[in-house]
């Protein structure tokens, strides 16, 4: 009976602490997410501005 109550809280505590590593890097994840999804959107901001014609960047004149 002790050695199975040992074993539960054994196998909890565990658990417990692969929880709480998981969590710690959720932060680190989701930083490290948002700054592929920027620089994914600045590279494709780059080149559709060099798939444009010269004169689409050029001053008007009037």
């Amino acid at each position: 009976m002790t050695l199975g109550i040992l074993a539960i809280f054994g196998v909890l505590s565990i658990l417990l602490f692969a929880i709480r590593g998981f969590l710690d890097q959720l932060p680190d994840v989701f930083a490290s997410a948002r700054r592929a999804r920027i620089a994914w959107r600045d590279l494709k901001q780059e080149q559709t501005e060099e798939e444009q014609p010269e004169g689409v960047h050029s001053q008007p004149t009037a």
